[in-house]
């Protein structure tokens, strides 16, 4: 059995987190409820940053919210110096109402809008990381219009494909995103915003993918991108302030997977930037890296309560979750693996393995195959773990289930953050057929 952070088992033989015992929260707020350890949140964000602090490096670790995006998150975050990486109209709207600094506010996309961008110079924020050309002559435009100026970075794909799942790769040359190192497009934009009144170019961003075991993948990007960079060094006299490496660093969802430390994804990366910069004889940039899923990722685990049991003989034994695809779609989408224990009954002797599934009208609505668990009974608490990232942010109404709560547990205290969604809540945005229609 294995525990993140400051999961534990208590005295009365339950699950505890962050000294909160998971029966008592599952009395107070019901379930499926998200239970967020805000300590090992607390710990992975300080052990990034005080990894480039021992190492004298000028830097920004920057909470990728996509991963999981709340205005008490975003307090949080903020409480521990991070920057923040949005994606969005709707991240930024969150970051403004959680009253984040906006110097520290860096926007991503491949498609923003028009809209998006006005908001982003509307508020000042840090940083837009402009994607494409089309944003670039877009940006170009609107700060033209507003007499606004903004600080920029280039998103390129470095030709670098890290060692992760299909779906979720970025950093390869076939990509939707960034423009691309090799053929001269990222070059191209480089003499656009240098040539512009209004743009201040600070570096170069890129990200090569997600849920990454080594740091191999970002010292070959480090290592193409800073190559080039000396060419246009010597070409064009430009040598970016700031180089961002993205994020993507792994976590440990099952034994199958041993990703590395933190400081030691940030310790190869900057020795590899130090290396390089200094055969070429060029200064040290300031690096910039974006944590999402290894800062919330194992400090995530979700209650739910069990209910009906279907034994399949010689086949399968199924368990049944008052949740599913509609709060943890990743099994779905990715077939991610998760591990799990009785919240109730953590310690009690494995007697059978059950496959659990969703409630959703799905088929393939299954969190976890073949799960060894005890004798398990209906209202027993399963507790699955590290789904802190993109749980909740890729939550969904279907089927018409409500989304589950949100709580933050530190120090033996518990707060809501944020509120289980309600049968009204799931209407309040609908319309009936106007009445002329209707009658017809």
């Amino acid at each position: 059995m294995y525990f993140h952070g400051t999961t534990t088992v208590n005295g009365q033989g339950h699950l505890e987190i962050g000294g909160v015992d998971t029966v008592y929260l599952v009395q107070k707020y019901g379930t499926p409820v998200y239970v967020y350890d805000v300590t090992l949140i607390r710990e992975r964000a300080r052990g990034f940053k005080q990894t480039f602090e021992k190492l004298g490096v000028k830097s920004q670790v920057a909470y990728a919210s996509k991963a999981f995006s709340s205005i008490a998150m975003l307090n949080l975050v903020n409480e521990e110096g991070l920057s923040l990486d949005v994606v969005s109209g709707g991240e930024l709207y969150t970051a403004l109402a959680a009253k984040f600094p906006v110097e520290r506010i860096h926007f991503h996309g491949n498609n923003k809008s028009k809209e998006e961008l006005l908001l982003a110079l509307e508020h000042n924020i840090g940083c837009i990381v402009v994607d494409n050309f089309y944003e670039l002559e877009l940006l170009e435009s609107l700060c033209n219009e507003q007499k606004k100026s903004i600080s920029i970075l280039l998103r390129v794909t470095p030709g670098i494909e890290a060692h992760t799942h299909d779906y979720i790769l970025t950093g390869q040359e076939d990509s939707k995103f960034g423009f691309d190192l090799q053929n001269g497009q990222a070059e191209e934009a480089i003499k656009i915003a240098m040539g512009s009144d209004h743009i201040k170019l600070l570096g170069i961003h890129c990200h090569i993918g997600s849920q990454i075991f080594d740091s191999t993948g970002f010292i070959l990007a480090a290592r193409k991108i800073i190559d080039k960079l000396a060419e246009w060094n010597s070409k064009f006299l430009y040598f970016p302030s700031v180089l961002n490496l993205g994020g993507g660093f792994g976590i440990r969802y099952t034994e199958e997977d041993e990703p590395l430390s933190p400081d030691s994804y940030v310790k190869e990366i900057i020795i590899e930037v130090q290396n390089r910069t200094k055969s070429y004889q060029l200064p040290m940039p300031e690096i910039w890296i974006e944590p999402g899923r290894s800062l919330v990722g194992e400090a995530g685990t979700t209650l739910y309560t069990i209910g009906s049991r279907k034994d399949v003989p010689n086949v399968r034994k199924y368990l049944a979750v008052d949740g599913g695809m509609s709060d943890n779609i990743r099994p779905a989408l990715y077939e991610a693996k998760y591990e799990a224990v009785l919240a109730n009954r953590p310690t009690a002797t494995i007697e059978e393995t059950f496959s659990i599934a969703g409630k959703c009208c799905e088929s393939g609505d299954m969190l976890i195959w073949d799960l060894p668990l005890p004798k398990t009974v209906s209202n027993d608490i399963l507790a699955v773990f590290c789904t802190g990232a993109y749980g909740y942010s890729m939550s969904n109404n279907y089927n018409r289930i409500p989304r589950p709560p949100v709580v933050f547990v530190e120090n033996g205290e518990d707060y809501l953050v944020i509120k289980r969604e309600t049968y009204e809540d799931l209407i309040r945005l609908d319309l009936p057929l106007p009445s002329k229609i209707n009658q017809s």
